[in-house]
């Protein structure tokens, strides 16, 4: 969300304190990891973990100014952009396309088939249709930027909003620490539990947190896959774009959009520029055209700027907000989520992907 300067405060002024607040748990993170490689020989909690959980305990412990918010979002938002089309710099795309075009089948399959089971559990809940939709495309899509984007479409109320991405953001931190101890009892190895967070963990970043740790080559298939899961965002919003002609009465204007609580589709929400800059730059490595030591370089400046989105996600994560979440939603939620594990390893395994 672009927030504009407060008239006669320079965009910088405007957007310090949030980003020195990013600033300060990012580099708390990095000191932290650091202690623990010299404590322990290696990190414990690797910093970008170690970066979402400060950020959680800095904004559940206490009231943040509403100053903070600007820069915060910028990190979560448009850093993190930044640092995704970097990586490319540093990926072997054939070796990353190496499951070949059944894998992006599968993916389009796995993301109809997630949104169709967390709307039939939502409803089998008794969740309300927009909540039921909104729970369903944020599991099975990208969590709170699928939650965001479908919203004003179906004219969903403000509540149902808050409901969503509370539990939602907060059930995605915990996907992403618990995710890694899975890779040894279902046997997967380094490629197949890079697939396995690309399909499953919610948010682009938490997709980072949750596969980079286990391994450069998880990371980078994961994002690939994440990526790629993400474009369905576009033919989703579409579809219910098709699907809603007629908003909600209670839809809140002010807060979902233009149009009466609606928002028009447009190509730019099918097709983000962050995943063709990533995808560009991946090509221009595989071709030789950026060599091994500016892709080194590269990837170790997405690093540093992923780990102040890390922070920024978890400073945009309230623990106190589950206490406005009800069961059904929780039920719902949860539950979704273990389809989509469990949907993921049969792909891994019909596919054959090693």
């Amino acid at each position: 969300m672009t927030h504009a300067a407060p008239a006669g405060r320079h965009p910088v002024a405007h957007l310090a304190p949030g980003l020195a607040l990013v600033l300060g748990v990012g580099a708390a993170a990095l000191g932290g990891a650091a202690l623990e490689v010299r404590w322990f020989g290696q990190p414990v909690i690797e910093a970008l973990v170690l970066a979402i959980l400060l950020g959680m305990g800095v904004r559940s412990s206490a009231r943040l100014p509403e100053s903070v918010t600007p820069g915060v979002d910028l990190a979560a938002k448009e850093v993190l952009e930044v640092a995704i089309v970097l990586l490319g710099a540093s990926v072997d795309l054939p070796l990353l396309l190496r499951a070949g075009p059944a894998l992006a089948i599968g993916i389009v399959l796995l993301v109809v088939l997630g949104l169709a089971i967390g709307y039939g559990l939502g409803r089998l809940m008794g969740l309300p249709h927009p909540l039921a939709v909104l729970v369903a495309a944020g599991n099975a899509i990208c969590g709170n930027s699928a939650i965001a984007a479908v919203a004003p479409v179906i004219g969903a109320d403000r509540e149902h909003v808050a409901s969503a991405i509370a539990f939602t953001a907060i059930l995605g931190v915990l996907v992403v620490l618990g995710l890694p101890h899975l890779m040894g009892p279902l046997g997967l190895s380094e490629y197949q539990y890079g697939v396995l967070a690309g399909l499953t963990v919610y948010a682009v970043p938490q997709v980072l947190a949750a596969a980079f740790p286990v391994g450069t080559l998880a990371g980078q298939v994961g994002t690939l896959v994440k990526l790629v899961r993400v474009l369905m965002l576009g033919p989703v919003v579409l579809f219910f774009t098709v699907t809603h002609r007629a908003p909600s009465p209670h839809a809140d204007a002010h807060v979902m959009g233009a149009r009466s609580g609606r928002r028009a589709f447009t190509l730019a929400r099918a097709l983000p520029w962050f995943i063709v800059g990533f995808l560009v730059l991946a090509a221009l490595r595989s071709a030789g055209a950026i060599t091994p030591a500016l892709g080194g370089q590269l990837k170790t400046l997405s690093g540093w700027l992923t780990i102040l989105a890390m922070a920024a996600l978890g400073l945009g994560v309230d623990l106190r907000a589950l206490r406005k979440v009800g069961a059904p939603v929780v039920v719902t939620v949860s539950g979704s989520l273990l389809a989509l594990v469990a949907m993921g390893v049969g792909l891994i395994r019909v596919l054959g992907i090693r």
